[in-house]
């Protein structure tokens, strides 16, 4: 009896103890299990964390995700749409300097008496002439105005012909930058084209008439300096000048109001972001 009881005991250690293995061998295997899913877990995190990063900066270079990226604009595409918003600008301010009264009655284009005769137009108005100044005045204005009429075709030239290095550098300066590169490049060619429209301008509204009795008057004055300016050469200045001014103003609208973009290249052009 107590001889099985021992071999009982034996038996019940023997058997404690294989389980006691096997079960360490779960444990460990369960343990390894554990570690390599830990580390797949892990590197998957990095990875997902790395490619979230990426998404992330690359949404902050683009501005975010729904925001679609900006079209590319060229130097060739931005100097075509810096001629078109000047050629768009020439024909809408020779059309309002042309009308009547677009020269006489606009403080802004208003051409005066010859700044370098002003005391001629002193004396003729203490002499009771002021009717006469005025109305020579206003042949000046007039024929601007008539000019004006014939004035797009010519200025149109001389943007298509202008030269243009960096558009950007225009179309990211001032407002009016345009229109002061057509007025720097473009002033004395410009001037010399259109002289022949303004001479046909003041023999048609005759301003050579008014300044006539005006000039014999005054010129038969003792010790006065005779007056005898270039009146053509005066008036195409003063002309041009006015349209500078309009042009610089239809610039400025075609910047600032989508509106006044009236093609598909200036809206490309002039709604690209700086």
């Amino acid at each position: 009896m107590k001889q099985r009881s021992i071999y009982t005991i034996a038996f019940l250690s023997t058997a404690i103890i294989c389980n006691a293995q096997n079960w360490g061998k779960v444990l460990n295997t369960a343990k390894d299990a554990a570690v390599t899913n830990s580390t797949t877990i892990i590197e998957t995190a990095k990875t997902n964390t790395n490619a979230a990063a990426v998404i992330n900066r690359t949404e902050g270079l683009l501005g975010g995700a729904a925001t679609p990226a900006a079209p590319s604009l060229t130097n060739d595409e931005v100097i075509k749409g810096l001629k078109e918003a000047l050629t768009v600008g020439t024909n809408n301010s020779s059309g309002m300097a042309s009308k009547a009264d677009g020269y006489l009655k606009n403080p802004k284009l208003f051409i005066p008496w010859p700044a370098e005769a002003k005391d001629m137009r002193a004396k003729l108005i203490k002499m009771g002439m002021q009717k006469k100044v005025t109305e020579f005045e206003t042949s000046l204005n007039r024929a601007a105005e008539e000019a004006a009429k014939k004035a797009a075709p010519v200025f149109v030239d001389a943007v298509t012909g202008m030269s243009i290095g960096d558009g950007f550098a225009i179309l990211n300066g001032a407002d009016s930058a345009a229109t002061h590169y057509l007025r720097e490049k473009t002033f004395a060619p410009l001037k010399a084209q259109f002289m022949p429209v303004v001479k046909e301008a003041i023999a048609k509204v005759k301003v050579t008439s008014y300044w006539t009795p005006l000039a014999t008057a005054y010129n038969k004055l003792p010790g006065v300096k005779k007056q005898n300016p270039d009146l053509n050469d005066y008036v195409a200045t003063k002309a041009i000048n006015g349209l500078m001014i309009l042009i610089l103003e239809e610039e400025a609208k075609i910047r600032k109001d989508p509106m006044a973009r009236v093609t598909d290249l200036l809206k490309k052009v002039f709604g690209f972001k700086k």
